[in-house]
């Protein structure tokens, strides 16, 4: 029986393009002012940039020339997530945007922690960026909904051991866990930790799946993990 579900965010319960044509590129717009303006809060972090990536000398501007390539590559740099994380924060509290999510993964969402089924979020954004996006959603403050929320300090996304770490810190058997991805290298890895799995294919792509697979979660039952 599915005791909790781990949704992954991206392609999955929200629509890829909210990420690509909305927040990476007011990360973008922002990231200049925001790094000069704001170098003493996030002084640690442009430190562990130089340290790792770039050199003890490097400018400022070197390193937001850095950062900026890294969003327009779409890179999974745990550093530029946390800056990112900043940013957006304004832009969500300023009301520059809401954070998009698929109308049938809200009900289903909804409905399923009104069975009591634990929700958990895993995604390569920051936990802070994950938790702005549900709270402000299109459809107001859903952080209620969501018991934790985790990001790549667990480990990578197609590692299995990722999900064997956040099976130890949920404290579930994996056949109890059903974990949400777009992405099947996901998985895959997840699988590998015996989890459940379910594909949201939402360009609808014309392909065999090892997994099950749905375009949206709106007739989805669950049971079907049960």
């Amino acid at each position: 029986m599915i005791k909790a579900i781990i949704t992954d965010i991206e392609g999955t319960i929200t629509d890829i393009n909210f990420v690509h044509k909305v927040l990476f590129p007011y990360s973008l717009q922002k990231m200049h002012d925001f790094v000069h303006h704001n170098y003493r809060s996030i002084e640690e972090t442009i430190a562990q940039i130089k340290h790792k990536y770039l050199s003890q000398d490097s400018s400022l501007d070197e390193v937001i020339a850095q950062l900026k390539y890294w969003t327009e590559t779409d890179q999974k740099i745990g550093e530029l997530k946390t800056i990112q994380g900043k940013i957006w924060k304004n832009g969500y509290e300023t009301r520059a945007f809401t954070g998009h999510i698929y109308i049938d993964a809200y009900h289903k969402l909804k409905q399923w922690r009104e069975e009591g089924i634990e929700l958990y979020v895993y995604s390569s954004g920051s936990v802070q960026a994950q938790q702005l996006l549900f709270k402000f959603s299109d459809y107001g403050d859903m952080t209620p909904l969501f018991l934790n929320y985790f990001d790549t300090q667990v480990g990578a996304k197609k590692e299995v051991h990722s999900y064997q770490n956040i099976l130890k810190l949920i404290h579930h058997k994996p056949d109890e866990v059903l974990f949400l991805s777009d992405i099947e290298g996901e998985l895959e890895a997840a699988r590998a930790a015996h989890m459940h799995c379910l594909l949201l294919d939402r360009k609808q792509t014309i392909k065999q799946s090892q997994f099950h697979k749905v375009q949206d979660l709106t007739h989805f039952d669950i049971g079907v993990f049960a």
